[in-house]
């Protein structure tokens, strides 16, 4: 941001700074980051800024956007810096903990709530949601099935942690309970573990061949653990393939988001499995191949 005395910063004439410097910066969606960062430091909505948007930034907010935009032009997610983001229609908090939520997963909501229209029953399903990390599948399908009721699962308990307080933000935290552990395991000891409507899961699943081609702002910033899934990008898709049927009723169904470049060897795994039928692979908001559905016979 130049530092000439005499520019009046407005809240227009700050957007077009930060869009600029993000653009060329080459930032993902650099309006939109500039107008998160913004809305943050004045403490608005982001539809306040045009309503407002000849309105002088005070030297403190000057001072406190030039610190963040320093920090975005080096590729830290705006996500971060705000402590927020949006799924599904739904504000999340998001810090370093967890994953930031993509446009790619609300593929897996918005065909559960298909699933569920389809489903006599499932209005009251039981849902379990593995490497749940913010929590957004399942609080977002809490949202849409008011009479569901949802584990979440994860190792990190840390990531546990931002679950509840976007389960709390959304008042879904009665019906949300919070496990623990490896993948499937802390299923085991659920009442409800053996007799899911739905399991859904955005499990890590980079190929560490694709590693390399991590953007930065993923790669130096977001958790590995929740990104890499190992030498083929199935470490944790495999088990959940293999062993998360026997945890669905019949007719249940199972989202799992997956790597474009591994739905082939996915849908092969799926075909393995005995339980399973109305094998696909659905594409998501970008056409990509992206998350396998199947449901236990």
């Amino acid at each position: 941001m130049p530092s000439a005395k005499s520019t009046t910063w407005t809240t227009r004439s700050l957007l077009k700074w930060m869009g600029d410097a993000f653009a060329k910066a080459e930032i993902d969606s650099p309006r939109l980051s500039a107008e998160m960062l913004l809305a943050h430091v004045l403490g608005c909505e982001r539809l306040r800024l045009y309503m407002d948007a000849d309105r002088p930034a005070t030297p403190l907010e000057r001072e406190s956007l030039r610190e963040l935009a320093a920090r975005a032009l080096r590729h830290e997610p705006v996500q971060y810096l705000v402590g927020e983001t949006w799924f599904f229609s739904l504000p999340m908090h998001v810090d370093r903990r967890v994953l930031i939520p993509r446009p790619s997963t609300e593929t897996i909501v918005e065909l559960a709530l298909q699933h569920a229209r389809l489903s006599p029953g499932f209005e009251r399903a039981m849902i379990a949601d593995v490497c749940a990390g913010s929590g957004c599948i399942s609080i977002a399908l809490l949202k849409h099935l008011p009479e569901a009721r949802a584990a979440a699962c994860d190792i990190s308990a840390e990531a546990l942690e931002v679950a509840e307080k976007n389960a709390r933000r959304h008042h879904v935290h009665e019906r949300l309970d919070l496990l623990r552990g490896d993948l499937l395991a802390p299923l085991l000891e659920h009442p409800a573990g053996r007799e899911l409507h739905c399991l859904v899961s955005n499990p890590p699943y980079i190929p560490d061949s694709e590693w390399a081609d991590v953007a930065p702002n993923v790669k130096d910033y977001e958790p590995e653990v929740a990104l890499r899934g190992g030498e083929d990008g199935l470490k944790f898709v495999r088990p959940l393939i293999e062993q998360g049927p026997a945890r669905l009723r019949p007719g249940g169904l199972m989202l799992i988001e997956i790597a474009a470049s591994t739905a082939e060897a996915v849908l092969e795994l799926a075909r393995a499995n005995p339980l399973l039928t109305a094998l696909r692979i659905e594409r998501d908001h970008e056409g990509l191949p992206r998350v396998l559905h199947a449901v236990r016979k």
